[in-house]
């Protein structure tokens, strides 16, 4: 029975871990702070009550909990000397990694789903994506996200393990569990990926399709709207991109160089949720005319006092 497994972490210099202790510190607080922003923004500005923001809302939801599963272990292991996780703590980071991801990829599927109703078919948009519609797409890429992170938590469960249970990462993650095996793993290996490929190039592909069509009505549209959809359709292509593009060489074509696979693991659980926010309010009008909004709400209340 493993009880424990030791985490590597990102570095062995005592001064870059502090620097890293910092620098994720404050990338993590910021997360947590812009996406609360968001959904605080979506949820009391009726301006914003559409199915768009519903997403959106949902997507920070998403990207802030995603962080959550990895980065506070890693900031608080970044300063310790022994990076201990308990066999608990490691399948339940594997669990909700994969559950939260899966979702997240199949949720932004949705979106752009949402967005191609919206420009393709403007006039039955409403009632294509009523609010029982909505729920439903949400509760279904979460549904996904939870087989396939069961899925892939069975494949390991009851892998036998032996050697030293050293992972050279920061958490525990479904390859780097699998090295530890003892015995023949490229089976288990090729199954694993397999099972992410089908998530992760699956949501890809429609992704790459449903914006193509998007890009193409709009190129082919000359009214005034075609800017604004052409705006929010590049910032939703720009998160895509940021998100999928190191699950790709992870999970279903790995390089397997440690230090590359570090990087982006970091990309994708920390830089993705911190950019997103960014992308999205900076990128849209209405976003920001609403924080606009907030701000003069605060400090009319200040004056006020």
């Amino acid at each position: 029975m493993v009880s424990e497994f030791v985490l590597l972490g990102l570095s062995h210099s005592e001064d870059i871990q502090v620097l890293l202790f910092i620098i994720f510190l404050m990338f993590y607080l910021l997360i947590v702070l812009g996406n609360i922003v968001i959904m605080v923004l979506i949820t009391t500005d009726r301006n914003l009550h559409s199915p768009m923001y519903f997403f959106l809302a949902n997507l920070s939801f998403v990207d802030m909990w995603l962080s959550s599963v990895t980065t506070p272990k890693m900031i608080a292991d970044v300063l310790r000397k022994n990076k201990t996780i308990s066999f608990t703590g490691c399948m339940s980071q594997v669990f909700f990694a994969h559950c939260i991801g899966a979702g997240e990829m199949v949720l932004l599927v949705v979106m752009a789903y949402d967005r191609y109703v919206a420009i393709c078919k403007p006039l039955h948009y409403f009632t294509i994506m009523n609010l029982k519609r909505c729920i439903g797409l949400v509760l279904t890429s979460w549904t996904i996200g939870f087989v396939h992170a069961m899925s892939q938590l069975v494949a390991v469960l009851q892998l036998p393990l032996c050697g030293p249970m050293e992972i050279d990462s920061f958490f525990c993650d479904i390859p780097l569990v699998i090295n530890l095996a003892c015995m023949d793993s490229n089976d288990l290996d090729t199954l694993v990926n397999a099972d992410c490929g089908v998530v992760i190039v699956t949501c890809f592909i429609l992704l790459l399709i449903s914006y193509t069509y998007i890009l193409f009505t709009v190129h082919r549209s000359s009214n005034s709207g075609a800017s604004k959809a052409l705006s929010t359709c590049s910032a939703h292509i720009t998160v895509v991109m940021i998100f999928f593009v190191p699950c790709i060489f992870i999970y279903v074509w790995p390089l397997n160089i440690t230090w590359l696979d570090k990087f982006l693991a970091v990309f994708y659980s920390v830089f993705a949720p911190l950019l997103n926010p960014a992308i999205y309010t900076l990128r849209n009008k209405e976003m920001r005319n609403s924080m606009k909004r907030l701000k003069s709400y605060f400090m009319n209340n200040k004056v006020n006092i």
